[in-house]
């Protein structure tokens, strides 16, 4: 979802309100209270890149609130975590105890899954970006550690990853899906470095985050055999990210994810087809307990796995024992 919104065509006394709506959809839901007398000036710009999402937030002197109520309101809603950037004015991030106080140029981390406020005390700019916390393989604590501490374009990571994310963030809307999948990769390395090197601890190695929805992917599709809708279409959708992305992900596994979901189903097929005595199901309700809808589909795949029909691998199992 691309979203952009601004407050110049609403009456004065919505655009706060309106305002308010956009940046809650974009990001997650938040209050808003302006700072400053007279109407309300607002501009927002928010893309999705793969994974990732990149908003810009252009406003008058405002404060924005993550509190516990609204959080208790989506419970079922994916933990993220954000990265802001101060591209013009300043902001005050307030986030378990700490406050980080940011002047252009300046970024911090957050939680969205923990109450947080930001106050900009003028008018403002600035980039954030959200990406899944299972993207980065990082234990909970451990972002719980670093969340509210500003980094600045002077410290060694600032001065790697502010450029990077100004630039991407300006140039969003135009990078087609198999780029935004690339990027949104890089900058699920760069934030786990960053995590890394505020907590004090060596960095993970770059492919730490993508071993870690490998893991992921494996585990949805044993989950969910049994369904005859489980594609590599609705495990993207199930982890956010492109069907591009996620055969890129599988490239190093030695095997598709559609061969991956067909290898699992004979599996347990031909696991459940060695059970014997009165109750042993039926070769058909096998094949549809385990997500196969096409019996001519299941007994040609089942063959070709194990050099034998499924009623054969039956028979001789049952005649050995």
């Amino acid at each position: 979802m691309n979203l952009r919104v601004t407050t110049a065509t609403v009456p004065d006394v919505e655009k706060a309100v309106h305002w308010g709506r956009a940046v809650s959809s974009a990001l997650a839901p938040v209050e808003v209270v302006p700072l400053a007398d007279g109407p309300f000036d607002g501009r927002l710009d928010s893309h999705r890149l793969g994974s990732l999402r990149v908003s810009t937030l252009e406003a008058d002197a405002t404060r924005l609130s993550r509190t516990p109520g609204l959080i208790a309101r989506t419970p079922e809603a994916e933990a993220q975590v954000a990265v802001g950037i101060q591209v013009s004015g300043r902001a005050v991030l307030t986030q378990d105890g700490r406050r980080a106080e940011m002047a252009a140029g300046d970024l911090v981390l957050y939680d969205l899954g923990r109450p947080y406020s930001v106050d900009y005390p003028q008018r403002f700019r600035s980039h954030v970006f959200h990406l899944p916390h299972r993207l980065l393989g990082v234990p909970e604590a451990e972002i719980r550690r670093v969340t509210g501490y500003a980094v600045t374009s002077q410290e060694s990571l600032g001065a790697v990853l502010l450029p990077f994310l100004d630039t991407l963030a300006d140039a969003a809307p135009g990078y087609p899906p198999a780029v935004g999948d690339l990027l949104a990769g890089s900058v699920a390395d760069l934030v786990v470095t960053l995590v890394a090197e505020l907590a004090g601890r060596p960095a993970a190695a770059p492919d730490e985050a993508s071993a870690h929805l490998v893991r992921s992917v494996r585990e949805h599709v044993d989950r969910r055999l049994g369904d005859p809708g489980l594609t590599p279409q609705s495990i993207a959708d199930a982890h956010r990210i492109s069907v591009r992305y996620l055969h890129r992900l599988f490239e190093g596994e030695g095997v598709t994810v559609g061969r991956l979901i067909q290898r699992r189903r004979l599996e347990e097929c031909a696991r459940e087809l060695d059970r014997r005595g009165r109750t042993a199901p039926t070769v058909s309700a096998v094949a549809q307990r385990w997500g196969f809808v096409n019996p001519a589909h299941f007994s040609r795949a089942f063959r070709a796995a194990y050099g034998t029909s499924p009623r054969e691998w039956r028979a001789r199992r049952a005649g050995a024992a």
